[in-house]
């Protein structure tokens, strides 16, 4: 069912400096900030060649990454991102399986503008998953 690695994201207290050290200290492509409001989040990718990393901003108080960052004020691994052929397939398949899809069950929109789901941290191992359609 698993895909490639999308992105591995990391919630940070503060998107600018976190943008700063991985183009000038790391030497890496950063996007533009991207706001994401019906995620919570403003976000950046640094592009690699294998894979991206996505770094996450709150967008505001209710985000959950602000609940995040209030248990890891330095920020921190957040979830990893694979792609999925069939997201409506996969939901169903993982649902069937025991696995809880965060929130309504329906894809939203993620960044890269395909429906992507989240999947309960509790159900694997402690890390929150993150599905995006290919």
């Amino acid at each position: 069912m698993l895909g490639r690695v999308n992105h591995i994201a990391i919630a940070v207290p503060d998107l600018a400096a976190a943008t700063a050290a991985y183009r000038d200290t790391l030497g890496a492509a950063v996007s533009q900030p991207q706001a994401l409001p019906e995620h919570g989040v403003t976000v950046v990718f640094v592009e690699l060649p294998n894979t991206k990393v996505e770094l996450l901003q709150p967008l505001g108080a209710a985000s959950p990454i602000a609940a995040f960052l209030e248990k890891n004020p330095s920020g921190g691994m957040h979830h990893i991102c694979y792609e999925v052929d069939d997201i409506l397939l996969a939901r169903d398949r993982l649902v069937e399986a025991g696995a809880r899809v965060l929130g309504d069950g329906q894809p939203k929109t993620g960044a890269h503008g395909k429906p992507v789901l989240f999947l309960h941290p509790k159900d694997f191992f402690g890390t929150l998953i993150e599905l995006e359609q290919a």
